[in-house]
């Protein structure tokens, strides 16, 4: 692990990790490959993941967070924790290979970083509504933790959800406030619930606590290939601009399976803090629809919306003014190139309609109009055979790759800012209102120099105007 980690840990603090692996299809069209949930505002103004790194990102008893997230999502992950002003280390994922191969990767990297620690392993697509209150049941279940138990929270429910799974709690560990756990129940029947939580069954909220050597010690015993793959790809990890490269090949090696099926379910050491703060894990537009605020009507809005005698709605319009009028329990969500309407209560099967658009070979499936970019973001406006429109951002300092295309022509009206442009061997700089022509197979790039974002409006013209006739010769993010 020699170059790779920091020495940020601070003894006997928690080191939080913030597992941003998750698709959160279910929040389709909002939540898409691209941009999955935890990067998008669903609650409040920050997005799910930049709320779990404000709960733990300075505040007592906790050390420098480890952030650990797919590759494709490096710069939205960067940008996000900018935003906040957070420093974190950022571990990137070559593929997805489940919550197994994460956990022990953070086990791994976590004791080479702060050894003696308790390590924190938190979902980024979670809502919880008592960051005190959180903060508080994790330094107990710490302590727990420090004695060789692997803690997770198990939530007290507050109805019979058929969404999540169920720990029963077994014998107390004295005078902690936590129990053994007896054992781990799947996703149950409506019936199946009533009857946990008359048994006392908690909620598994999927946060867990241990000691890195613990979690090495029962991978090593219960899935030794996960282990080993972890700490391949740790061992072998490298860093690139401000990221930690996982090796492709060490972490492709690990057998795609959960925490819970490789080690939880099966472990002697597994122990539940109960607790009681508001928790979701926004798992469907129905589950968000219970967790935000309602208006006397029981209707959730985020956006342009405008309502006439519908109840218990959520509608979620951020970008284009939407009107509901005479529907009741349903949920309607809008973005610029695709709306989803759908009762409430069938807000889940959204999942295998997903499945059918990638079948068709529908690019809404996993794709934005809006695509991040380490130097800000573009956005198609319009496309025909010929033609393509986009509104480019640039924020500052941002430098584009030098590129050339064999396929089309580009033009580009400066709207906000100023552009520095290079075409060939020409150094041009354009100003609002001024334009730069790009012929076919010219060696180009564009930079923004100023202190504001640069947003320009750019015409591509060609026989093809696919994102792969880019050729690039030059970049400073290593793409």
């Amino acid at each position: 692990m020699s170059g790779v980690n920091g020495t940020n840990g601070i003894a006997g603090a928690v080191t939080p990790v913030v597992l941003c692996g998750g698709a959160g299809t279910r929040l389709w069209p909002s939540s898409r490959a691209s941009r999955p949930k935890q990067f998008i505002p669903l609650v409040g103004e920050t997005s799910t993941f930049q709320a779990a790194v404000q709960r733990v990102a300075g505040a007592p008893g906790f050390s420098r967070p480890i952030v650990i997230a797919n590759q494709d999502h490096r710069f939205i992950v960067a940008e996000q924790l900018a935003e906040l002003s957070v420093e974190a280390d950022i571990v990137l994922e070559p593929e997805r290979r489940d919550s197994a191969a994460a956990v022990a990767t953070a086990a791994v990297y976590a004791a080479g970083r702060s050894p003696g620690s308790v390590v924190l392993t938190l979902a980024a697509d979670h809502v919880i509504g008592d960051d005190e209150g959180f903060q508080a049941s994790v330094a107990s279940a710490a302590s727990v933790a420090q004695g060789g138990y692997i803690m997770t929270l198990g939530v007290v429910p507050t109805e019979p959800s058929t969404a999540y799974g169920y720990i029963q709690p077994g014998k107390p560990i004295a005078n902690s406030g936590a129990f053994e756990v007896n054992r781990f129940v799947e996703k149950p029947s409506a019936e199946a619930a009533q009857e946990h939580i008359k048994d006392g069954h908690l909620w598994n909220s999927g946060n867990f606590l241990f000691r890195p050597d613990v979690m090495m010690e029962e991978f090593e015993r219960l899935a030794p290939a996960i282990l080993s793959s972890a700490r391949d790809a740790v061992g072998k990890a490298g860093r690139d601009l401000d990221f930690i490269r996982l090796d492709a090949d060490a972490h492709r090696a690990a057998p795609a399976t959960s925490i819970d099926y490789a080690v939880m379910e099966r472990t002697a050491r597994a122990a539940v803090m109960p607790v009681r703060f508001p928790w979701s894990d926004v798992g469907s537009w129905g589950a968000l629809w219970s967790v935000s605020p309602q208006d006397s009507m029981g209707n959730a809005v985020r956006g342009q919306v405008e309502l006439a005698n519908t109840r218990n709605s959520l509608v979620h319009s951020p970008h284009m003014l939407t009107a509901v009028v005479g529907l009741d329990d349903v949920v309607v969500v809008a973005e610029p190139d695709a709306v989803l309407v759908t009762s409430r209560a069938r807000s889940g099967d959204v999942k295998d309609l997903i499945a059918a658009l990638r079948r068709k070979r529908r690019s809404e499936a996993d794709e934005h109009l809006r695509t991040d970019r380490p130097w800000g973001w573009y956005q198609r406006v319009d496309l025909g055979s010929r033609f393509q429109v986009k509104r480019i951002c640039v924020k500052p300092g941002g430098r584009l790759s030098l590129q050339k295309h064999f396929h089309r022509a580009e033009h580009w009206i400066v709207v906000r800012g100023t552009a520095e442009v290079q075409v060939d061997e020409r150094r041009l700089t354009a100003f609002e209102n001024e334009a730069v022509y790009l012929p076919i197979g010219c060696v180009h790039r564009l930079c923004n120099p100023g202190r504001i974002p640069l947003e320009l409006i750019e015409v591509q013209v060609g026989s093809y105007t696919g994102e792969d006739d880019i050729v690039r010769l030059e970049d400073v993010y290593g793409r």
